[in-house]
């Protein structure tokens, strides 16, 4: 049996070859210091710095003396201080295991040289010096040292972590660093040759160590099931929902983007359908003008009793698009740019893992979005759709850059329209009154987060049965401030602080919450039939609803899902409450989401009449409002 202490046992147990490690380099320094000092190559140590020395150019000079900066101990501090910062707060899941890895390498790099230094007594070369001498032994280099285990650190996460051929390219730069510093103490007369292969000797080590306790794959060992040889259990029915897993499901869909999903995560996820059950599997891939691949015609021929999307929001979109409305679960792999529906949804990073958590998990209900508007034909939205700062952001992205950034390639585009002039609109709510404004940036979401957990729209819930809206428009660098900062507040506490209280959610009775006139910002008024704040010095406006009608002065770049869409002078958006099912991990169920109030039909053998229902009720046909 496998158990948590067990694992961590299994973690900590390479950590024990530190010691030894120590031990065996202070030897190899009592060695070169004692009797092998006068052995070859050792005895010629003192030619090969003369060379050096009398071959020194104003060049090679300033250019060592660069990479002594790079590999000194303020920088190497600094660095990995700012890396590990990154680690843990930039990604929507931190990296703790990670910047362990990272911080622990260097750390231990440095303390088994100050523990040498200690026990072996090497003076330094005896040549002109272009740096200053520490106290310390010359055995073994502690610039080589920490070079390697910070560089060589980032190159091994490059490699390990990251994905697209460019993450190569990335640690072959990386790990040119610690030769490069050797060559450099050499030429500046502070090592011998055997201190500097010491260094490297260390800091390799020491990387190997605490990336095989930190990195290195466990295999647990699956559970044997009672009276089974092979197979998954079946679940146990979760009170108020739909049934558990995937038991009981016949044929599977799976659709593919055959750019965001690769050959290898095809296998992989082919292998966890399979070892969840599913073995009727078929496969249609996405085209341009296909962008859920041949689903429709499946679903038209027959039942199709689970939709697995391999892709990025575009994909998605494109398939809930086809399912909503009906009794066929959605399961989503993420393997595309942004992936916001996941991560929203609580479904692991790597995408065969989300998927395997996901058969493993429930059926629940979740609100789409529906948008049309001038050139945009009626479609359904998942994630967000919007107008002005983040439609130019998606629209310029740069393709390569998403292919060897993934989402940071839209930072890049973003920075490009900071200084874009806001954009006039006036925008109705519900039934309520024309509101007129002026933003950079208007979004609407089912859900809220974006990368890195920065909630965007903090209050949306994908079964809130509302959409959330929200206008950017900071005037000046203290508005650009007063928003960042804002967000940044609300992704490290993990909500938003409302002065006054929570917004009051909308009732038949009316809604309570902190509101703005249509002509002055920041001022309160009765909210109508949807609610409405001002934030961040009025940078950020909220809105909440069941529709929304925005008009634009001027055509303006839209989006949906992440796709452009041409630019137009109006964008209209309402919520279909319930109308895709998906399937999701039990454990990292959003507390959002509910479970459906049915069952799925392919389970129990019900009617396609016989649809699963929405909340109370059987599922309505979708209102389309026309512009």
């Amino acid at each position: 049996m496998t158990t948590g202490s067990g694992t961590a046992a299994g973690r900590i147990r390479p950590l024990l070859l530190l010691p030894p490690l120590w031990a065996l380099m202070v030897g190899a320094g009592l060695l070169i210091t004692g009797p092998a000092a006068s052995w070859w190559p050792l005895a010629a140590e003192g030619d090969v710095n003369a060379w050096f020395a009398g071959h020194r150019t104003g060049p090679a000079t300033a250019v060592t003396e660069w990479l002594t900066l790079v590999a000194s101990t303020e920088s190497i501090i600094g660095i990995t201080l700012v890396c590990v910062v990154a680690l843990v707060v930039l990604p929507r899941v931190p990296r703790w295991r990670e910047a362990v890895f990272l911080g622990g390498s260097v750390a231990a790099q440095s303390a088994l040289f100050l523990f040498i230094t200690l026990c072996v007594e090497r003076p330094r070369p005896d040549v002109p010096h272009l740096d200053p001498a520490p106290p310390t032994s010359s055995f073994p280099s502690g610039h080589v040292g920490a070079s390697v285990a910070l560089y060589g650190g980032l190159a091994t996460l490059a490699v390990t972590r990251l994905r697209g051929p460019w993450r190569y390219a990335a640690a072959a730069v990386l790990l040119v660093v610690p030769p490069t510093v050797a060559f450099s103490r050499l030429y500046r007369g502070m090592h011998h040759p055997s201190d500097v292969v010491g260094g490297l000797v260390n800091g390799a080590c020491t990387l190997l160590v605490i990336g095989y306790a930190l990195l290195a794959p466990r295999r647990r060992p699956a559970p044997v099931p009672a009276g089974r040889e092979s197979g998954p259990l079946p679940l146990a029915r979760a009170a108020g929902s739909a049934v558990g897993g995937v038991r009981g499901v016949r044929r599977v869909v799976v659709v593919r983007h055959p750019l965001a999903c690769t050959e290898k995560l095809a296998q992989q996820v082919h292998g966890v359908l399979v070892r969840h059950g599913c073995t009727d599997v078929r496969w249609t891939s996405t085209t341009a003008e296909r962008p859920c691949g041949d689903l429709a015609a499946y679903t038209a021929a027959g039942r199709v009793d689970l939709v697995v999307v391999c892709g990025g929001d575009g994909t998605v979109r494109a398939c809930a698009d086809e399912l909503s409305g009906s009794g066929t679960a959605l399961a989503v792999v993420p393997c595309g740019t942004g992936n916001l529906l996941a991560r929203n949804l609580g479904l692991p990073v790597k995408p065969a893992a989300a998927l395997d958590r996901a058969l493993s998990g429930d059926r629940v209900r979740i609100d789409v979005g529906r948008v049309s508007g001038d050139g945009i034909a009626p479609t359904r939205f998942t994630v967000m759709a919007g107008a002005g700062f983040d439609a130019l952001m998606v629209r310029d992205a740069s393709p390569q850059l998403k292919a060897s950034l993934g989402w940071l390639a839209y930072v890049a585009s973003a920075v490009r329209h900071l200084g874009d002039p806001p954009m006039r609109l006036s925008i109705r709510l519900d039934t309520g009154e024309l509101l007129s404004r002026r933003a950079r940036m208007v979004v609407i979401g089912n859900v809220g987060a974006l990368q890195g957990g920065v909630p965007l729209l903090p209050d949306a819930r994908p079964d809130s049965g509302r959409l959330e809206v929200v206008l950017l428009d900071p005037v000046g660098a203290a508005g650009w401030l007063a928003a960042a900062a804002h967000l940044l507040r609300g992704m490290t506490a993990g909500h938003f602080r409302r002065s006054g209280g929570r917004r009051g959610r909308v009732g038949t009775t009316g809604t309570v919450g902190m509101t703005g006139t249509a002509g002055t910002r920041g001022t309160a008024q009765a909210a109508g039939p949807s609610a409405r704040r001002l934030v961040a010095r009025g940078a950020l406006e909220y809105f909440s609803a069941a529709r929304v009608d925005i008009r634009f002065a001027g055509p303006q770049a839209r989006e949906v899902d992440g796709d452009c869409a041409v630019e137009g002078t109006r964008l209209v958006a309402e919520v279909e409450p319930g109308a895709l099912l998906v399937q999701l991990p039990r454990s990292r169920r959003s507390a959002a989401t509910r479970p459906s109030r049915a069952t799925d039909p392919a389970l129990t053998g019900a009617s396609e009449t016989e649809a699963p229902a929405l909340r109370s009720g059987p599922y309505p046909a979708p209102r389309i409002h026309t512009p």
